[in-house]
């Protein structure tokens, strides 16, 4: 039986399709950009204010449940250490 000759990651199927939608989305894109450039550039400051905004929230609470997560709703580092008096 003979074998088929292997055609490495370059050759193969899964290339060829990344290829041809890697072509597609950058057409795309650049017509979108041509189309739309005065509309995006218009809103490109609270674009930017609103990222910075997420970006903070997201790195200062370090992602979800960083909010304390309904327990005492404490964010020290000795929250879980026993208060004086019994409490």
């Amino acid at each position: 039986m003979p074998e088929t000759p292997e055609l490495g990651f370059f050759g193969s199927l899964r290339f060829r399709y990344g290829l041809g939608l890697l072509v597609f989305l950058t057409i795309a894109g650049f017509f979108l950009w041509e189309e739309h450039e005065a509309h995006i550039l218009g809103y490109l400051p609270l674009i930017l204010l609103l990222g910075l905004c997420l970006g903070m929230h997201f790195f200062m609470h370090g992602g979800h449940g960083g909010h304390g997560g309904g327990h005492g709703g404490g964010h020290g580092p000795h929250d879980d250490e026993p208060r004086e008096g019994g409490r």
